[in-house]
Formats: C-alpha cells, sequence, structure tokens
C-alpha cells in the first residue's frame, strides 16, 4: 500500500528539527548553500524551503508562493533555483549523518574499508505534465551512507552503462543485469576499479580456463536449492584477457515460483515469449566480480546490500513522487535527488519514532487563524 507523506507529515515542524545532526546549520554556510543567503533568515529557513519544493513536487513559482505565505523567504523563482542548485552537498552532509544514526545496522566489511562502494542504477522519470517518459536518471550512491556521487539525466532511449560515470582508483561498482556489459566493465577496471555485477544467460560472454565457452546452466544446475557456489572464468578486456569469479545462489523452489511468476508477467506485458533457458535462470541468482577478497557468501551479502538500497530507493519513489523530474542540469539533478533522499530518511525516521510533522506550521497561528498548513508533501 502506498503511503501517503501528507498523513505522515502532519504535525510540526520542531520534531522535524530534533532529528536533524548537530551542526547541519553551520554546515549550510561551509558547503556553499548559504553563499548567497542574505534572503533566507537563515539555514532554517532554506531547509524548510527546500524541503517544501522537494518533497510537495511544485513549481518554483508555487514554491515561492508558500515560503513566501510562511514568512520563509523573499526569493524570486530564479533565486531559489540559484539555491536548490548550490545546496546539494549540505543535503547530501545531513543525509549521510542521519543514516550513521540510524538504529539500523551499517555494512560491515572490513576487506573493502577506505575504498567507495558504489550502487549504479538508472530510474526513468518525467517531466510535469507530461504522459510518456521523457527522460532516464543515471546515478551512483555510496551504498553505506547514500550520498549521491553523481547524476547524469538523458533522454529515457538513452542504455545504461557504468560507461557514464567516473571512476576513482580503488572504487567498486555495483549493477544490476542492465549494467553487465563488456565496454561499461572494462570502463571501470581501466581507470582501477572493481565491479560486481548481477549477470543474465548472455549480455556478458564469458570463457572458462581452457578458452572454452562459459556454460553458465551447467553449472547453475549442479547446485541444490538454498545451496551457493563458485567458478573461476575469463573476460576479455580492452588490454587482455581479465579473471573473474562467478558466484551463484540457487534460490528455494518457493523463491524461485515467485521470480517465474514475475518474469511471466513481464513477458506479457511485453507480449514477448520466453526462452525455457530464459526460465531456467530465473532461479538462480548469478553475479560475476573481480574482487579476490572476499568469499562466496561475502559477495552474495554485499550485492543484497545493495539490493537493500535499491529497494529503499524504490520505497522513495513511492513515497515522493520521483517519477517527475524537475531538473534536467547536473547540478541541479543532483541536489534534487539528494533532497528527495535526505525527505525519505525523515520520514522514515519519524515513521520510526511515532512522530509527524507539517512543515509550515511553526509559529502557532500567531493571529489564531485557522490556516491551512502547508505539508511537505
Amino acid at each position: 500500500m502506498t503511503i501517503d507523506p501528507t498523513q505522515k507529515l502532519n504535525e510540526d515542524w520542531p520534531k522535524l528539527l530534533a532529528l536533524l545532526p548537530p551542526g547541519w546549520e553551520a554546515k549550510a554556510k561551509e558547503l556553499g548553500a548559504l553563499k548567497f543567503g542574505r534572503r533566507f533568515s537563515g539555514p532554517e529557513s532554506l531547509l524548510r524551503t527546500l524541503l517544501m519544493y522537494m518533497s510537495a513536487d511544485c513549481s518554483m513559482v508555487e514554491t515561492v508562493e508558500r515560503a513566501r505565505t510562511g514568512k520563509l523567504l523573499e526569493l524570486s523563482d530564479v533565486g531559489l533555483l540559484k539555491r536548490v542548485n548550490k545546496s546539494g552537498a549540505w543535503l547530501g552532509w545531513i543525509t549521510e549523518q542521519l543514516i550513521q544514526q540510524s538504529p539500523v545496522a551499517a555494512m560491515q566489511c572490513p576487506a573493502l574499508l577506505g575504498r567507495r562502494i558504489l550502487a549504479a542504477d538508472g530510474s526513468v522519470v518525467m517531466e510535469p505534465g507530461a504522459v510518456t517518459s521523457t527522460w532516464r536518471l543515471h546515478y551512483t550512491m555510496d551504498i553505506s551512507t547514500l550520498r549521491c556521487c553523481e547524476v547524469q539525466v538523458t533522454p529515457s532511449k538513452t542504455g545504461e552503462s557504468l560507461t557514464r560515470f567516473s571512476v576513482q582508483q580503488g572504487d567498486v561498482f555495483i549493477a544490476d543485469r542492465g549494467f553487465a556489459n563488456r565496454r561499461g566493465v572494462n570502463h571501470v577496471l581501466n581507470a582501477g576499479g572493481d565491479i560486481l555485477v548481477r549477470m543474465n544467460l548472455s549480455s556478458l560472454p564469458l570463457s572458462d580456463e581452457q578458452g572454452s565457452p562459459f556454460e553458465q546452466l551447467a553449472r547453475l544446475r549442479t547446485l541444490q536449492p538454498g545451496q551457493t557456489g563458485e567458478w573461476a572464468a575469463v573476460m576479455k578486456g580492452s588490454k587482455g584477457d581479465i579473471a573473474v569469479r562467478v558466484c551463484a545462489y540457487r534460490k528455494t523452489d518457493e523463491q524461485r515460483s515467485q521470480s517465474e511468476c514475475k518474469l511471466k508477467r513481464v513477458g506479457q506485458k511485453k507480449q514477448k515469449q520466453l526462452k525455457p533457458e530464459t526460465m531456467e535462470a530465473a532461479g538462480y541468482v548469478v553475479l560475476v566480480t573481480t574482487l579476490d577478497c572476499l568469499d562466496t557468501q561475502e559477495v552474495l551479502a554485499l550485492y543484497r546490500h545493495r539490493w537493500q538500497v535499491e529497494l529503499a530507493f524504490k520505497r522513495m519513489k513511492s513515497l515522493l513522487g520521483l517519477s517527475h523530474l524537475r531538473k534536467k542540469n547536473p547540478e541541479g539533478a543532483k541536489a534534487w535527488l539528494q533532497g528527495k533522499l535526505l525527505v525519505a530518511c525523515l520520514i522514515e525516521r519519524l515513521i520510526a519514532a511515532g512522530e509527524h510533522f507539517s512543515p509550515i506550521e511553526g509559529d502557532e497561528t500567531e493571529k489564531g487563524s485557522a490556516a491551512t498548513p502547508l505539508s511537505l508533501a
């Protein structure tokens, strides 16, 4: 069931402020969000306005009008646009602090200590008023902090690829099957990174150590339900052969049945006849990685952690209407996405604490009027 943020954020602003990490106000100036903040009374009014914009999915003009009604700012919609673009780092810092304070256990992976572990993903989004998908949002996110590292916006027909992202030495990219292609993997490896991607039967051709084609299904069939396995394989790299590991998990009968039903629904929707091999492969989770510092169980656990991030992102889309993109330039899109992540974190913290709030009902309506509060969503 879809959660209505308006119902969850229906009391007062001070309860939200109590959730924010120490030092959040000072960070606004330090990270550039309030560099030209003369028209805001301070970090609180800026944050309140940004959250109103990020969560309500309204236009700049409407946000400015609402904020003026609440006496939060005296700023044009163009001025607010500049503040949004400059606030990404600040919103990201607040989100990261909230994640670190979360009671949910963080991912523990000592073997990868000091390395960025990035979930790469994409999401089809629309401009307000559009009836079909108009843009694709490509992004990488640090899975331990939910800090958005890189965002690109392209036409919706543009495919997913790891080549779209910058790579630093030691980065570990975790991605789903849409990113499992030789060109994207080589892009990461050539820059000194490692990959952990889910693969299907044909997107990433591999060979065994003798040079013969890697027969994936034949090996997978040796596993029992609930069992894991690993095999050495070789991938053609731009600079020669690359040793990789294929790690797999055979789903239980119940899990396999659920996956097959889902696959059939997708096939019916796309009016495609599914091959028997495709149906059989749905009974497994198959990963390929260049990491050599983790055992099979740790590789699968790391991918599962990425999957949890994906579920959180999908839940955030449901909560906040992420299907409608307001910003298409990279700087603005990154700030917009980071703001959405922050609001999602706050909502979940409030739900967990049994608290709710409304963003503009802060001054207990001095004149005693029954003004309608402006909700964050």
